[in-house]
């Protein structure tokens, strides 16, 4: 196919905070390396990573004026003369963290992410090494396959492959943001019971609808969560918790937790100070619970991730909320950063 000489994209702004995303016209690669794939992007997906960037709210340095964005579904439409694993015509998206492959390197993997320290994927097209790549699933639509990259694979690892879950365990999910609900989609398709946290009526009763297995806590209106989790499994408590405030909601945590339970710290919508008293952490003895960052995904992760979704026919259209164009790019991020969706928001390239 020929190729245009230029390409659109969408760049950070610099200066004061908030920052906003600003049009931007790229060249197209003229000549591909050795290793090098040419993908045409379809759908992009975003994450709270990318409105906590514009807002200052993210936890490590990011590069200025970078390409947003690390979520996509793209179709390769170039491959260099050395690549071996794809082929024109195929369906990939990149890693979210570029430096980490096999998922044994030492590395600082900030230094390779995707809209934070290299060029990001909301754009029309893009070229990566052919390592950074994985197949996406070939049940999916453009816009389902773009919500694995982050969510799916944060997700995916901190259920821990689903290891170890039964039909009788329950898993806490705080909110129904994207990984909450990549999340639920995974846990319920394995008959895993979900409790989901959220301050609405109205999101509890649409993600309920999703499976029986649901089950929503308003968190305004049981200002404390953990007697409801533990009425609701029994008093054995979960096996997972996804924390996706942060830092202030961990003694909670622990209380629904389960014995030899995990805490997933994920994401930190509610930021990086709390006032509990650090003696809690003692009541994880008890339990022989763990409590862990949220577990980074590496590409070999992302290819099991792709084909446990294949194999068994997972469709992820119920976790998308709102989808908008390309030029209303601007709309989708200030759409997110308001919170009022429920799992993924997506622009159509």
């Amino acid at each position: 196919m020929a190729l245009p000489a230029t390409y659109r994209s969408f760049r950070r702004t610099t200066g004061d905070l908030p920052l906003t995303i600003e049009i931007s016209t790229e060249a197209v690669p003229k000549q591909l390396g050795d290793n090098d794939v040419l993908i045409k992007i379809h759908s992009v997906s975003l994450n709270y990573r990318d409105v906590a960037m514009l807002h200052g709210k993210y936890p490590v340095p990011v590069r200025d004026g970078l390409i947003l964005a690390s979520d996509c579904s793209a179709e390769v439409i170039a491959v260099g003369s050395a690549v071996k694993r794809f082929q024109i015509g195929d369906f990939v998206s990149p890693i979210i963290s570029t430096n980490f492959i096999k998922g044994t390197e030492d590395v600082k993997l900030h230094l390779g992410s995707l809209g934070g320290y290299v060029d990001g994927v909301l754009r029309e097209y893009a070229m990566y090494s052919e390592e950074v790549l994985v197949q996406l699933p070939k049940n999916l639509s453009w816009d389902e396959a773009a919500t694995i990259t982050c969510a799916g694979l944060t997700a995916w690892k901190s259920l821990n492959g689903l290891e170890d879950l039964t039909s009788d365990s329950y898993v806490l999910l705080e909110g129904t943001g994207g990984v909450s609900m990549f999340a639920l989609l995974l846990l319920v398709n394995a008959g895993v019971h979900v409790i989901i946290t959220s301050s609405s009526d109205e999101k509890i009763a649409n993600v309920k609808k999703i499976s029986h297995l649901v089950e929503g806590i308003n968190y305004k209106t049981h200002s404390k969560i953990a007697p409801e989790v533990q009425r609701l499994t029994e008093g054995k408590g979960v096996a997972i918790v996804l924390n996706n405030a942060g830092v202030h909601s961990i003694p909670s945590n622990i209380d629904c937790l389960g014995d030899r339970g995990t805490i997933n710290l994920v994401g930190f919508l509610e930021g990086f100070t709390a006032d509990w008293n650090p003696a809690k952490l003692g009541e994880l003895l008890v339990k022989q619970g763990i409590l862990r960052g949220a577990p980074a995904g590496s590409r070999i992760d992302a290819q099991v991730l792709n084909k446990y979704l294949e194999d068994k026919n997972i469709a992820l259209g119920a976790i998308i909320d709102r989808k908008f164009t390309f030029d209303r790019s601007k709309e989708a991020f200030d759409y997110l950063y308001q919170g009022k969706h429920i799992g993924k928001v997506i622009i159509n390239i």
